[in-house]
């Protein structure tokens, strides 16, 4: 009995996520954290994120003033999470509160899972947490903090970097990716996709998708690649060309790649091998052991084109992504 509740314990505390608001935070990710860790789900039938907001003082004031938040919880809520959200800078040459830096700096000794949206990478920063590590914030911010943390190796192009137990998001909007990502490493790609369904947002957009995608509007608005993207999702185990996604949309290969980065920042291929990752990460969860067969129907081909590929995207290999997220397997 004893056993059980400490294993209870602990499963309670792998479920513990904290976001740290501090002066001038942006609410829109105050939400967006919200929304992913803390509503509950009782239509998933699996235990949800334990979600807490905390700050340095019992009173914080908002994104401009718009507001202020009491009676939030103390800093000493970082000390129990397993996952820190830190915050947003509104001006990144002001530096954090030195309390947000210890708490989030005991945080990465003891493991914690850290994790920043926008300009929260200058936090993480600043805490010295990011020193040799991968990290993205937003593209306005880039230059000035490639020369204020030169030893942190900045990728400012993408939507996120996960960097295993350092995550940072380039912006707003791309808080919602990261999240969903969170929710895909901790739960598997069906959870993270019955979550976006209840956001109406999309699946899943791949990290290394582009921040800022250059798009004028158009004098007459174009059709939608909705349809076709439809079309092929139907059709993974095929073996699809951009030839025949061209087709589809009565476009060439070259309009066809204009399209795909204008309306979704990335090449039809990586979006065509991403949905294929995606739905040999189902397979596996639902039960199929065999990877060969996760190959073909997924569209993968092999089993070791399967593996560089879920390395790649998921960074955990089949077998590995099986054993978090598979079904146990009951001895023959």
């Amino acid at each position: 009995m004893a056993q059980a509740s400490s294993q209870q314990q602990l499963a309670d505390a792998a479920r513990r996520v904290v976001m740290i608001v501090d002066e001038g935070s942006n609410p829109f990710e105050m939400g967006v954290a919200t929304e992913l860790f803390g509503l509950r789900r009782p239509e998933l039938g699996l235990p949800w994120y334990d979600f807490a907001l905390c700050a340095a003082t019992p009173a914080v004031r908002m994104h401009n003033g718009f507001f202020t938040m009491s009676q939030v919880a103390g800093l000493d809520a970082v000390d129990g999470a397993a996952t820190v959200i830190v915050p947003n800078r509104p001006d990144p040459q002001v530096a954090p509160d030195p309390a947000v830096l210890e708490a989030i700096r005991r945080a990465a000794a003891r493991g914690a899972r850290l994790v920043s949206f926008c300009t929260g990478a200058f936090t993480l920063a600043a805490a010295g947490v990011l020193d040799g590590r991968r990290a993205t914030t937003h593209w306005r911010w880039a230059e000035e903090f490639t020369a204020r943390y030169p030893d942190v190796r900045l990728e400012p192009g993408v939507l996120f970097v996960d960097d295993g137990d350092v995550l940072t998001a380039a912006g707003s909007a791309a808080a919602l990716d990261l999240g969903l990502h969170l929710i895909r490493r901790d739960h598997g790609a069906d959870v993270a996709n019955a979550v976006s369904r209840r956001l109406v947002f999309a699946a899943h957009r791949d990290g290394g998708q582009r921040q800022f995608i250059e798009r004028p509007v158009p004098a007459v608005p174009d059709a939608s690649l909705g349809p076709a993207l439809a079309w092929a999702q139907e059709r993974l185990d095929q073996p699809l060309t951009i030839a025949d996604l061209a087709d589809r949309v009565a476009v060439s290969p070259a309009t066809l790649h204009r399209r795909f980065q204008a309306e979704l920042g990335t090449t039809p291929l990586a979006w065509l091998t991403a949905e294929r990752v995606t739905l040999a990460c189902r397979l596996i969860e639902r039960g199929e052991l065999r990877m060969e067969a996760v190959a073909r129907a997924s569209g993968l081909g092999t089993a070791a084109n399967l593996r560089a590929q879920m390395r790649r995207r998921t960074g955990l290999s089949p077998s590995a992504y099986r054993r978090r997220f598979g079904p146990p397997v009951t001895p023959a």
